[in-house]
């Protein structure tokens, strides 16, 4: 008997999620957008059913995710919690990628008490990081040292800002202007985004500049290092062009008054960047990763590094953060689905790392569809 899956947006990663999971015989999969032009596209390239309604009413959500067995979340950061929520309260499985701000953990007894799994940031970054962070964490005897670089990228750097969004432009304004967390001799320290700048060399793609960004998100609370860190990759030249925006207040949310008109800032500056920021179906675009695990195993100093250089398939024209991303959270339903997990409540990624099984479970899909994370371990 079929499973019946919704998909909560048809984005681009949201409909690159739908069509993987519609390749599935075992699934009968409906899609749902409120954007009848995405649900259009998605609808011609797979095998699966379309939806059209607008999705920021929790309690439409709650209803709707009643009629089905399994939920994926790709909607916007804004709406995830109470999107993540509602399908909690419908006492069913879900895996969400929308990456919202609130604590996921408040949630927790909730799922426990409707016998739900509910997976969040299961993406590339957060994700499919946390996953490996899990995994070495759980091989080491002490963890000292974590950190990660990612990024995604045109693979054309185009002037001005040499960047464009596969996910929602909202959510990586986000990433200028939240605060980042990291662990600092066992201590957790706050500095403002896009601050510390180094440069790095990445084969295959050449120097990128590293910045501090709120990555670290659950790891800060499960993961118990000496040292912690993440930060987001650019082209050389971002972080000062996003620096002089934010300093100038074009991300501010206090509404200003401009020719007797209130404003929010950011709401103008989203309709001035988004519209650069779009990938075209021509484009070509890559990721970017790096992991680095190091500690004490067997009393030897151990490091486990990752990395993940991937491109866009040209073959599917799905781009490779939205395969990157969405695969990581179609092939974590799948391993939830064969009951290779089945821990309930409020999960995070790097709770999949710490059973062998499932991050041998979720490399291996990965890998079947192009997306490779090359491992290192070697003792120094």
């Amino acid at each position: 008997m079929q499973r019946k899956i919704l998909v909560l947006g048809a984005g681009m990663v949201g409909g690159a999620m739908a069509l993987d999971l519609a390749k599935d015989e075992r699934f009968e999969v409906t899609v749902v957008d409120y954007n009848a032009d995405a649900l259009a596209k998605v609808a011609a390239a797979g095998k699966l059913k379309v939806l059209h309604r607008d999705l920021k009413d929790p309690a439409g959500v709650r209803e709707l995710a009643g009629d089905f067995d399994m939920v994926v979340n790709a909607v916007p950061g804004f709406m995830g919690f109470q999107t993540f929520k509602a399908v909690i309260q419908a006492g069913k499985d879900i895996v969400d990628i929308s990456f919202f701000i609130e604590d996921p953990f408040t949630l927790d007894e909730m799922a426990r008490e409707q016998n739900v799994t509910a997976v969040m940031d299961c993406g590339v970054a957060p994700g499919m990081c946390n996953v490996l962070i899990g995994d070495a964490h759980h091989l080491l005897d002490t963890t000292e040292n974590v950190v990660y670089y990612v990024g995604g990228l045109p693979e054309l750097r185009e002037w001005p800002y040499e960047y464009k969004a596969v996910f929602s432009p909202v959510d990586v304004l986000e990433e200028y202007t939240r605060p980042a967390r990291f662990i600092v001799g066992g201590t957790t320290v706050v500095k403002p985004a896009l601050s510390d700048p180094e440069l790095m060399n990445f084969p295959g793609v050449g120097t990128l500049e590293a910045f501090n960004t709120d990555g670290l998100r659950s790891l800060v609370r499960t993961i118990k290092a000496s040292n912690m860190l993440e930060k987001t990759l650019r082209y050389p030249g971002h972080i000062e062009k996003m620096r002089i925006l934010r300093e100038t207040g074009f991300f501010s949310k206090e509404e200003v008054s401009v020719g007797g008109v209130k404003v929010r800032p950011i709401d103008l500056t989203s309709s001035l960047l988004f519209p650069k920021w779009k990938f075209t179906e021509e484009d070509v675009d890559i990721t970017v990763m790096k992991v680095v695990v190091e500690g004490l195993k067997n009393g030897k100093r151990t490091r486990f590094t990752w990395d993940l250089f991937d491109r866009k398939d040209e073959k599917s024209g799905i781009h490779s953060m939205a395969r990157c991303t969405g695969y990581a959270a179609t092939v974590a339903l799948r391993m939830i689905a064969d009951g290779v997990f089945t821990d309930k409540g409020v999960i995070v990624p790097e709770y999949f790392g710490a059973q062998s099984k499932c991050v041998d479970y979720l490399l291996k899909g990965l890998r079947e569809r192009g997306v490779v994370y090359k491992e290192k371990v070697e003792e120094f």
